[in-house]
């Protein structure tokens, strides 16, 4: 069993610092599932979902000054490493706009229309790819071997002997954390997850459910096109 220590490349803060509530995070598997994928089961052609957005977006909403300040506020709690990188992904001087969706999903869209965050009702936030793409160290790393990939780019949980077999390796975290879900032999995050247990317990314990896939490389969020002014 591989045990290795994966460094994700970011300052020195301690990684508790992304653990979050499970429990504000109520309904969010409902909504990932209908809005942008099924985590809790692999997905089949026949069930693969395709998001509409005319059918699932309800509006777009220009942010008052005082509520963009909260929301870097709290991007700034949960994700202490973007510190310095704030006003590259969200100027002060720029003006956020958020997408309403069904089932309360909301995301912060920057000036340029594009898709940053987004959470559900007062939960968490989780980055979209294409951002962690751009700022990598957002989240820290979990990575999964080469057979794991297809099945976390088809919207499936990642299972802990996919983080603990030869080619993997984990950043140490506790339960409840927002993760970045990287692949053996690949550059870019494959995917958003959230840890289902520490990763501690998943070199131990070594079966079951690992990581919660939330966000995954093709889903309905990544083919999503900027929001226009």
């Amino acid at each position: 069993m591989n045990s290795v220590i994966f460094q994700t490349p970011s300052p020195p803060i301690p990684y508790n610092h992304f653990k979050v509530d499970l429990g504000s995070l109520s309904g969010i598997r409902d909504l990932c599932s209908k809005l942008w994928c099924d985590f809790i089961q692999p997905k089949s052609k026949e069930t693969s979902f395709r998001f509409d957005e005319k059918e699932h977006v309800s509006g777009v909403t220009q942010l008052k000054s005082s509520v963009q300040k909260g929301i870097r506020n709290k991007l700034l709690e949960q994700f202490p490493y973007l510190d310095e990188y704030m006003n590259q992904i969200l100027p002060k001087k720029d003006s956020l706009r958020v997408v309403k969706c069904h089932d309360h999903i909301e995301i912060i869209v920057g000036a340029s229309g594009e898709m940053l965050f987004f959470r559900h009702r007062e939960g968490p936030y989780f980055p979209t790819l294409r951002l962690l793409h751009k700022y990598p160290f957002i989240c820290p790393w979990e990575q999964v071997d080469r057979g794991a990939i297809r099945f976390v780019l088809s919207g499936a949980n990642i299972m802990c002997p996919g983080l603990t077999s030869p080619g993997a390796k984990m950043t140490t975290v506790p339960k409840d954390t927002v993760v970045a879900i990287m692949a053996e032999g690949k550059e870019h995050a494959l995917a958003v997850g959230l840890t289902s247990i520490s990763t501690d317990d998943i070199a131990k314990v070594n079966k079951g459910i690992g990581v919660e896939n939330i966000h995954y490389l093709n889903d309905g969020l990544w083919q999503m096109k900027p929001v226009k002014s």
